[in-house]
């Protein structure tokens, strides 16, 4: 089992900055892909970024290319979102999820487990 807790969202302004923290328990968290989802109103839930289990290939959504950067912190069992440049359209509710398998790249990323969510809102 793996638990994650998100924190770091708020309110900002548009073209400011917001880093997301997820942290994980659990033994095995460092052989495990992660990733940030978000789902804004009456939209569906969209993969933002993922990682590998070791940090050394990512994944990225088109829309934040270049803005957001998703890294992780093995011996914190912390995965983080840095998002730069935010826009009002990156208003949403950012989730953290784990893949329950092991030793997978950002691209083969499943969400098995999930944190509780996290409110980012970017006013124009």
């Amino acid at each position: 089992q793996v638990q994650l807790v998100e924190s770091g969202g708020g309110l900002v302004q548009a073209g400011g900055s917001l880093r997301l923290s997820c942290a994980a328990s659990g033994r095995t968290f460092r052989s495990k892909a992660m990733g940030w989802f978000r789902q804004a109103p009456g939209k569906e839930r969209e993969l933002v970024a993922s990682i590998n289990w070791s940090g050394a290939n990512t994944y990225y959504a088109d829309l934040v290319k270049g803005r957001f950067t998703i890294s992780r912190d093995n011996a914190k069992n912390t995965v983080y979102l840095q998002m730069n440049s935010l826009k009002p359209e990156d208003t949403a509710v950012y989730y953290c999820t784990a893949d329950g398998r092991q030793f997978l790249s950002a691209r083969d990323l499943r969400g098995d487990y999930w944190g509780q969510g996290t409110q980012v809102t970017v006013s124009s």
